[in-house]
């Protein structure tokens, strides 16, 4: 497809200042998106030891209520599966019925239902392993049987959740015990932020503008972020985090909403009756994914009859064509390595997670996956608070920018934001590791506002030698769609009055006055010549100024604002427009009336 002139890209990158994640083509052959946010204050982000995969413990959680023909056909056909001489335990929890003012018959039919349940359980034959029966006293209802159901006594004891309206394929642990080998104990394809696998056929996107799932057949396995119910494998580590992360968030009454998913209709309609929304907000706020399975013909290891209950008024029948022996066509334990699958949002957009630049090289990797029509936006979040952020990417993501990257220290915030699919990069990590290779020429460590500008300085650089236009905005800067009437295309350098972005445009001229910019930078010796500049715009802004290179400016009061830490509020909370220019019209950061945390999912609104 053929792009649009070059004179008419500044209108699409100017007008847009925003973020979203971005979709590209481009995907490393040799990296394990994720492998390296590990952080060792946080459990759940430090790889596991590894160890022999025979010692794993396996844990089937049968989730049951007054269904008897339903929990008879899902456990005849969990023991009609192959173990391979493994062993395999069986938990069947039975919820009990609700005890509200019925009828003497009513409650007599009722006990008559648990008794027919509970004697069926007790004669039930498991030869796999142990048979444990959990009969509540209590109607708890099916969040709570969810979350409840497992608490992991190791990192090696993984449970396999169905409801008791599926029946799973005979196949189903062969192709199971083969994934947990190759994804969770081989450390060349293992990644902490996956939190399982799905055993039931992709069929539903959340995102209420999402994509359709459409896949090849040749794609037999691929990573989503969507939780799947109808046969779910939680993985230990991730499942502990998520159970911390419910207590926490409902304890202090903040609600499971993501603007733009379809989830938060069920949860208003629904309630505490489902656990969903509160899991999917948990990954989204991770950056999580789970592993799910393409098999065509719509054949999946797990299928749900749909049975009437809390989930259907009456019984809609099976969603999926079971997968057998007599169905399989293709090589069902050929799992390919963790850097080939494609990865998934809520949107059932393609993400590339772990784009982190660290050094120039890996800068310049990235800037090919970001840039548009030779252009790419830097976004310093120095200084900013995660809510600002939030809502500048809520911004982008409305108005369908997709060319940038985060600049910003290191933090699990922006690796958050990196798994999700936000190429970022670690100013951090960037700055330490040019120093040290004496790139910049330091001798001492700089003060945060070094960094900042020299972080910048050398991605403009790198900009400038692929032949891409960069412009520097810092996450509080929204612009409105009048940009480009401002820049004069015979500049190389734009900046606002008041010094609140900085428009580099790829040239000879300007690669060469760059390249004599950083040695004057690196000549400082760590220290900012300007005392009192507070953003790395106004410090580039004057140097260059003063070695006698010209600055266009214009009047950003025309073409934009900045959200300031006093007037955040009145901006992020509101549903508002000014000027053409819709700011998060459903709020992305913290509303202190309702007490929620509402995030921001989107699929390009």
């Amino acid at each position: 497809m053929v792009g649009p002139p070059r004179s008419l890209l500044l209108p699409i990158i100017f007008t847009s200042i925003g973020v979203i994640i971005l979709f590209s083509v481009y995907q490393s052959t040799h990296h394990i998106p994720g492998a390296e946010f590990t952080s060792s204050n946080n459990p759940i982000k430090t790889p596991i030891a590894q160890s022999t995969p025979q010692n794993f413990t396996f844990l089937i959680q049968v989730l049951a209520f007054n269904r008897l023909d339903s929990l008879s056909r899902c456990l005849n056909s969990l023991s009609a599966a192959n173990y391979g001489g493994d062993t395999v335990h069986l938990h069947v929890h039975i919820d009990h019925f609700s005890l509200t003012n019925e009828s003497i018959n009513v409650i007599d039919q009722k006990l008559e239902e648990s008794r027919k349940v509970l004697n069926f359980v007790d004669g039930f034959d498991w030869k796999f392993g142990n048979k444990f029966v959990h009969y509540r006293t209590n109607n708890v209802g099916l969040q709570a049987q969810w979350l409840e159901a497992w608490w992991p006594s190791s990192d090696h004891e993984f449970s396999f959740i169905v409801e008791d309206d599926l029946e799973v394929s005979p196949l189903f642990y062969k192709f199971v015990r083969g994934l947990i080998v190759n994804y969770y104990y081989n450390v060349s394809n293992f990644s902490p932020f996956i939190y399982g696998a799905s055993l039931q056929r992709a069929r539903f996107v959340p995102g209420k503008h999402g994509n359709k799932i459409r896949l090849d057949g040749e794609t037999h396995l691929f990573l989503y972020q969507l939780v799947g119910t109808w046969g779910q494998i939680l993985f230990p580590k991730p499942w502990k985090e998520f159970r911390l992360w419910y207590d926490l968030h409902k304890s202090k009454a903040i609600k499971p909403f993501l603007d733009g998913m379809v989830t938060n209709g069920w949860y208003k309609r629904i309630g505490e009756r489902i656990w969903t929304p509160w899991f999917i907000k948990f990954v989204h706020s991770r950056g999580y994914f789970n592993i799910y399975t393409n098999f065509q013909l719509e054949r999946a290891l797990s299928v749900s009859h749909r049975d009437a209950g809390v989930n259907y008024g009456k019984t809609a029948g099976p969603d999926s064509q079971l997968l057998d022996g007599s169905s399989l066509d293709f090589n069902l334990l050929e799992m390919q390595p963790l850097s080939n699958l494609k990865w998934y949002d809520y949107c059932f957009r393609e993400v590339l997670p772990g784009r982190v630049g660290r050094t120039l090289d890996e800068v310049g990797s990235i800037l090919l996956t970001v840039q548009e029509d030779q252009s790419v936006l830097l976004v310093n979040i120095f200084g900013a608070s995660d809510t600002i952020t939030r809502n500048m990417l809520c911004h982008f993501e409305r108005l369908n920018i997709r060319n940038y990257i985060l600049i910003g220290p290191g933090s699990d915030f922006l690796f958050d934001l990196a798994r999700s699919g936000h190429p970022m990069i670690d100013a951090d990590q960037f700055f330490n590791y040019h120093r040290a290779q004496k790139v910049m020429g330091f001798q001492h460590s700089s003060a945060e506002l070094m960094k900042n500008i020299l972080v910048n300085a050398y991605v403009i650089k790198k900009c400038l030698e692929n032949g891409y236009d960069s412009l520097i905005v810092d996450a509080n800067m929204f612009f409105l769609s009048k940009v480009h009437e401002f820049i004069d295309p015979s500049g190389d350098f734009y900046t606002g009055k008041s010094l609140g972005f900085f428009f580099v445009r790829s040239s000879s001229s300007a690669q060469e006055i760059w390249a004599d910019l950083l040695k004057k930078v690196a000549a400082t010796n760590g220290n900012v010549l300007f005392q009192g500049e507070s953003t790395n715009c106004v410090y580039l802004v004057k140097l260059l100024e003063q070695n006698g290179v010209r600055i266009h400016r214009v009047d950003e009061a025309s073409i934009g604002f900045q959200i300031h830490a006093g007037t955040s509020n009145q901006i992020i909370f509101g549903s508002w427009e000014e000027n053409g220019l819709l700011v998060c019209r459903h709020r992305c950061g913290f509303d202190s009336k309702a007490a929620s945390r509402i995030e921001f999912v989107g699929c390009g609104r």
